[in-house]
């Protein structure tokens, strides 16, 4: 007879009171220790606001730092991944020459310190390379109706320049992590899909693109599902070069209010809240592909 597993147990039930009992504890020593005093209806204007000049509700500046997030981190990862493609394929090539440039790439970007990474990539790559393309006279002197495109789909024209610089480094960065992802994808496709294709009289470009390539999407797809949830993460770390994403909103916030729990437990929240329906999403995309693959 078989039996079956309780839904909880003793076990969990302790756990649960543990967790609780910390959870206590922590709100006993804010409000008696510290003599907090906590202000949540002040902090809701600054996730959405009334604006009475045009009679609508307005982000306030958490809300607008969750949209700057959510922009950069989709453009950086948009990147990310053109910049992995192209290195993963040099990383599974014949020419040693691309092989030795693809490991190189991803082994000196994965062994810096990321915060090491944006500063090194902010004042001695994209500072140079902005006075360059000179972006920010560019985007003055863009027509009204470009501005605001720019405005909804990249970031205000006044701090175009500081917002690709962070969105290239950290496109760069995650290239990396990319890069060995699509790597993995293609070596895990089995040595006889290239001799079956190769016995078809296809090149080796036309056996990866016809052959090698799409089999490997349906491994490289979940993998890379998940670090798009770590480029959201990694977005935070942009703030020490100013850009107005949600870590520098809630700094921002908590240096003009000193709220400070409330400000970091909303960022907290938020974050989560975007990582879990990401997380969500990729279960139920991963869900489909075994359903087509069985």
């Amino acid at each position: 007879m078989i039996q079956r597993k309780k839904p909880f147990s003793v076990i969990d039930a302790g756990l649960i009171l543990l967790m609780l009992a910390a959870v206590g504890w922590l709100v006993y020593r804010i409000n008696v220790k510290l003599h907090y005093h906590w202000n949540w209806p002040v902090l809701f204007q600054y996730i959405l606001r009334f604006d009475e000049s045009s009679a609508r509700w307005v982000p306030g500046l958490i809300l607008q730092g969750v949209f700057t997030t959510l922009r950069l981190s989709v453009w950086s990862m948009i990147a990310a991944l053109l910049l992995g493609v192209i290195m993963g394929l040099f990383r599974t090539g014949r020419s040693h020459l691309r092989k030795m440039i693809g490991w190189f790439y991803v082994e000196g970007i994965r062994n810096i310190p990321v915060l090491v990474w944006i500063f090194i990539f902010y004042y001695f790559i994209s500072n140079q390379l902005m006075q360059v393309i000179r972006i920010d006279v560019l985007a003055a002197a863009a027509p009204p109706w470009l501005q605001t495109a720019i405005r909804h789909a990249v970031a205000d024209p006044a701090n175009l320049s500081v917002f690709l610089s962070g969105l290239m480094a950290l496109a760069v960065y995650e290239g990396a992590y990319v890069t060995e992802i699509i790597r993995a994808g293609i070596q895990s496709i089995a040595k006889g899909q290239w001799e079956a294709a190769a016995a078809l009289g296809l090149s080796r470009k036309e056996r990866m693109r016809h052959v090698i390539f799409p089999q490997a999407v349906r491994n490289i797809l979940p993998p890379l599902a998940g670090q798009f949830i770590s480029t959201i993460k990694d977005s935070a770390i942009v703030s020490v070069i100013s850009i107005q994403e949600l870590t520098f909103q809630g700094m921002e916030l908590m240096a003009a209010t000193f709220m400070t729990f409330e400000v970091w437990i909303t960022i907290m929240v938020l974050y989560f809240l975007i990582c879990l329906a990401c997380s969500l999403a990729i279960e139920r995309f991963e869900l489909y592909l075994k359903k087509e693959a069985a």
